[in-house]
């Protein structure tokens, strides 16, 4: 049997503590059919819960089949059915278990830019309630990862926190921690990046830092803002590749001024960096930056929901704020890059060193 998470205990941790199921509720689960073990246990912990679990899994292959025989204007519109079960779903978990991870690779980005477009509204419906990512080990995704079926599963359990006696009390000993981190950079005015081929300067004045402790992403393990919108200014190399729909990108270099994107150049994977900023007017300024707090997480695996909470790493998405953060950026897009400080560099917060390859700050 291979190693993964326990179904069972997953769904436990998913519905009890991510999403805290509640009776009458109707909680919208999306997946792949390779989730099958881990859906029917959340069918269960939903059921036990006295709520409806509403699954809607997807079949090999139907992304790719949408791209390729959608009309332009099913490309730009929604189905209604599917914005009045956003608008009614108490919660909403997305289970990542792709059966193959580049399916998309092909397809034109511009086709993915507008569907991306035409599904904001959906996204910002979703966001206004309960909402959970995580991910379910394939084999696909251990090939992207370059480890074994057996090798990943435990590798993604040890990232969930699910080889602890008590997942629940470990998620609440690394919120105490990023709580601490929090109280620094709360004062903070202004984030300084700096390693090879990357110094970058933003504002996060006055902004509000969250406590991301596995209620949304699961695994989670980040503190994240909103910097001010037209204040980076300078470079940076994201030296962790990403796989946004499905098409690698990796070696991206960003260059801002007044906190616009003014250059930008990837060594693989341009065209699609190229598109992604062209998505619309908030694409090329930052919604997000934030910082990984989880030492479960101690390699990239090529999929952003783990690599951006990897420990000493700093990730900064181009495109759409989160309000609660105080940033204003609106987009289709957002997409999250990830500059890696273990291997040299440090993040310093109006010049006290906050993260360097050493470890944080504080305690």
């Amino acid at each position: 049997m291979t190693r993964g998470p326990d179904p069972a205990r997953f769904a436990e941790l998913l519905a009890g503590y991510c999403l805290e199921v509640e009776k009458g509720q109707e909680v919208l689960v999306r997946s792949t059919t390779l989730a099958a073990p881990l859906l029917l246990e959340l069918q269960r912990a939903i059921l036990e819960r006295g709520a409806w679990p509403l699954l809607r899994v997807e079949l090999p292959g139907q992304a790719e089949g949408f791209y390729e025989h959608a009309r332009d204007w099913q490309l730009d519109e929604v189905s209604d059915v599917a914005v009045a079960e956003a608008r009614k779903a108490s919660a909403t978990l997305g289970i990542q278990a792709p059966e193959n991870t580049r399916a998309l690779s092909g397809v034109d980005p511009k086709r993915i830019a507008r569907a991306a477009r035409a599904r904001q509204p959906l996204r910002e419906q979703t966001l206004r309630r309960p909402w959970c990512s995580t991910l379910w080990p394939t084999q696909a995704g251990a090939q992207q990862a370059g480890m074994s079926l057996d090798a990943f599963g435990a590798f993604v359990t040890r990232a969930l926190f699910l080889d602890r006696e008590d997942p629940v009390a470990a998620w609440g000993g690394l919120r105490a921690f990023q709580q601490r981190l929090i109280g620094r950079l709360a004062r903070a005015e202004e984030i300084r990046v700096e390693a090879e081929g990357t110094d970058l300067r933003l504002s996060v004045k006055g902004r509000t830092w969250v406590n991301s402790d596995g209620r949304r992403n699961m695994p989670s393990g980040e503190v994240f803002t909103g910097p001010h919108e037209a204040s980076a200014e300078g470079t940076i190399f994201f030296d962790v590749p990403s796989s946004p729909a499905g098409v690698e990108v990796a070696g991206v270099t960003l260059r801002f001024r007044e906190g616009v994107v003014i250059e930008a150049h990837a060594q693989r994977g341009d065209p699609y960096l190229q598109r992604a900023l062209e998505t619309d007017e908030g694409a090329r300024r930052l919604g997000e930056l934030g910082i990984g707090t989880n030492f479960g997480i101690d390699r990239p695996i090529g999929a952003i929901l783990f690599d951006e909470k990897m420990a000493l790493t700093v990730h900064l998405a181009l495109g759409r704020s989160y309000p609660e953060t105080g940033g204003r950026n609106e987009s289709a897009l957002h997409w999250d890059l990830i500059r890696d400080l273990r291997g040299g560099g440090r993040l310093t917060a109006d010049g006290e060193t906050i993260v360097d390859q050493d470890g944080f700050g504080v305690t």
